[in-house]
């Protein structure tokens, strides 16, 4: 797994959770706040993203980063252990 695929694999479960966002340009330096994504479905793009990556992480540890590049980084780094 590499960062694209987490990127993409976010992408997908923002378009998931918010059907709204559907047909609108979501690019990995968007932040899930700006692309008006709120908390509770913040939350369930990330459990959800987490799932298909198989992760298990707290979800205190989801929070710094400001957009989906960042997030993507993150999970990448707890993804190799």
């Amino acid at each position: 797994m590499d960062n694209t695929e987490i990127i993409n694999i976010l992408i997908e479960e923002i378009r998931e959770t918010v059907p709204e966002l559907e047909g609108q340009p979501i690019s990995a330096s968007d932040s899930m706040v700006d692309l008006g994504v709120n908390s509770i479905e913040r939350s369930e793009v990330i459990l959800a993203a987490m799932e298909r990556l198989d992760l298990k992480i707290p979800m205190v540890q989801m929070h710094g980063p400001k957009n989906i590049q960042e997030l993507a980084d993150l999970l990448l780094v707890k993804s190799a252990g």
